[in-house]
């Protein structure tokens, strides 16, 4: 019974790490990928929030990539120990796309976020510069029902 036990331990650590290695593979290459995408269309909107200084929307456009970066990465580490040792190749299969799944739900999450605040800040810009409303050329009286 304990060559079983030790067996069945011996198969699943070797396949544990092999596991981990393409877990945090494609967990990095997702996030930089999507950093990217992030940083280059982002930029529109910084500008035009930022009133068209272009200097400070680059600089703010980098410190949320780094935020973003941080975050995500934090939780890929995070995340990365599992309770279920894969036994054989369609385990591992099975633990990378939960775990994968999960880091594409988080990176989801965060883009939403990052749209939400730039289409604010956009919308914000937009407001402040925008002309003033034209006075009325008549007023208008209400003459009481009676």
């Amino acid at each position: 019974m304990q060559a079983l036990l030790l067996a069945a331990t011996q198969t699943a650590d070797k396949h544990l790490v092999p596991t981990y290695a393409i877990y945090l593979l494609i967990s990095i290459v997702l996030t930089v990928w999507v950093a990217k995408t992030l940083h280059h269309h982002g930029r529109v909107f910084l500008v035009t929030a930022f009133h068209g200084d272009e200097s400070l929307a680059d600089s703010v456009n980098h410190l949320l990539v780094v935020g973003f970066y941080l975050i995500n990465l934090g939780w890929v580490t995070l995340v990365l120990k599992t309770e279920l040792a894969p036994r054989n190749v369609a385990e591992i299969f099975e633990v990378l796309s939960y775990k994968l799944g999960v880091v594409l739900l988080i990176l989801g999450v965060m883009h939403f976020f990052n749209i939400y605040v730039f289409n604010r800040m956009r919308k914000n810009a937009i407001y402040e510069t925008a002309p003033p409303p034209i006075e009325p050329d008549e007023e208008l009286v209400l003459e009481p029902a009676t």
